[in-house]
């Protein structure tokens, strides 16, 4: 994590350039169209701050963490909220969100602390509260760049739904990086917290 952390601290300008201004819209509608208005979000490992603008402008009320200092001032700037540099290992928030939105940043969770930070998420959403999560599509751990990487695949992800209580599975589906010079493929989830 501490590596991961270093490179966006190192690279955070170029990361924000390359990402702030990406269209989500196609992502963000299967993932609001089950939230109340006004609902309460975390975005989960934030970034550049690009989605908690997004969901902030949309009358949302939204709180955000990352782990990168550096990333967390420029989303600071970006959306004019405070953001708090805070892993998703330190998440201990109980029922406290309508929504959880984790694009891009559980894959950089340790593939054997995945189950525990899902259940952290869980625990930090209010009952029938959704969470929206997204993986480089694959079946391995690796590093690329400086960055360690948690690649899930469909049966990947059923394997570790099933050890979430409470946790049901509302969508899933595959789609490309929305950056031009990508052609990566991502899995999306969408989970709802069932009532215990």
């Amino acid at each position: 994590m501490n590596q991961t952390s270093n490179y966006y601290n190192q690279h955070a300008q170029a990361f924000f350039e390359n990402t702030y201004q990406l269209e989500m819209e196609s992502l963000y509608a299967p993932f609001l169209r089950y939230l109340p208005e006004q609902a309460s979000i975390l975005d989960l490992g934030c970034g550049s701050g690009r989605d908690t603008l997004a969901f902030k402008n949309k009358g949302y009320q939204v709180a955000a963490i990352d782990y990168s200092a550096e990333l967390v001032e420029k989303a600071r700037e970006l959306t004019g909220i405070e953001v708090h540099q805070q892993s998703f290992y330190e998440l201990n928030d109980v029922a406290k969100y309508d929504g959880i939105w984790a694009c891009a940043s559980l894959l950089h969770c340790d593939r054997d602390r995945l189950a525990e930070v899902m259940g952290r998420i869980l625990k930090a959403l209010k009952p029938n509260g959704v969470c929206y999560m997204s993986f480089k599509y694959g079946n391995t751990d690796r590093e690329k760049e400086g960055r360690c990487f948690t690649d899930l695949n469909e049966q990947q992800a059923h394997d570790l739904l099933k050890q979430i209580d409470q946790a049901l599975l509302l969508q899933q589906w595959i789609t490309v990086d929305k950056r031009p010079d990508r052609k990566e493929e991502w899995l999306n989830i969408l989970i709802r917290k069932e009532q215990a």
